[in-house]
C-alpha cells in the first residue's frame, strides 16, 4: 500500500479512480471540478446532471470520459458556491474512499478538498484527508493499493507532505 504526494494535473494520472471536489448540484464550472469536466468532456458534466443533486459529505460516480483514468468520484464538498467545514471534509473524503472500495478500484488520487472556492485552510484539510485515508486504510477492508494526493503549487505540496509525515 501506497500514500503519495505529487505535485500533478489530476486529469492527467493513470490511476483508477479521482476525486472531484464538487458541490451538491454537481455543476462542475471552475477550479479542480471545472478542470476535471473539460478534461474528460462533455459526457462527465452530462452523467453528473443525472445524479445531481447529492447531499454534503455524499460521494457519487461517473465515467471519465477521455481522462486515463476510469471513474471520477464526485464528493460534495460545499453548497453552490458556499463555504465548506471539517466534518464536511472529513465526511467527503470517507465517502470517497468507501466508493473507490464499492467500485473495485485499486487506485485513486484525491485533491485537496473544499481549499479552492470553499476557501478552508490547506493545512487544516490536509491533516484531515491524511487521517482518513489512513483510518480507512488501517481498517483493513479496503482494496485500495494505491492513493495519491494530487495537488498544484508548492503550499499544498508542503502541507500534504508534512501531513502524510506527522
Amino acid at each position: 500500500m501506497t500514500i503519495e504526494v505529487l505535485d500533478t494535473d489530476i486529469t492527467k494520472l493513470e490511476v483508477d479512480a479521482i476525486a472531484n471536489a464538487a458541490n451538491t448540484q454537481l455543476k462542475h464550472g471552475g477550479g479542480v471540478a471545472g478542470a476535471i469536466s473539460r478534461a474528460g468532456g462533455p459526457g462527465v458534466q452530462a452523467e453528473s446532471n443525472e445524479k445531481a443533486p447529492i447531499g454534503l459529505g455524499e460521494a457519487v460516480e461517473t465515467a471519465a470520459g477521455q481522462m486515463p483514468c476510469q471513474w471520477v468520484i464526485h464528493a460534495a464538498t460545499m453548497h453552490l458556491g458556499g463555504p465548506t467545514s471539517a466534518e464536511i471534509i472529513r465526511d467527503a473524503t470517507a465517502s470517497t474512499l468507501r466508493r473507490a472500495d464499492e467500485l473495485g478500484a485499486k487506485s485513486l488520487a484525491l485533491v485537496a478538498f473544499g481549499t479552492g472556492v470553499g476557501g478552508f485552510p490547506l493545512e487544516e484539510a490536509a491533516r484531515i484527508e491524511v487521517s482518513e485515508v489512513r483510518r480507512h486504510l488501517g481498517a483493513g477492508q479496503s482494496g485500495l493499493e494505491r492513493v495519491v494526493f494530487a495537488v498544484r503549487g508548492e503550499a499544498a505540496l508542503e502541507a500534504f507532505e508534512t501531513a502524510l509525515a506527522g
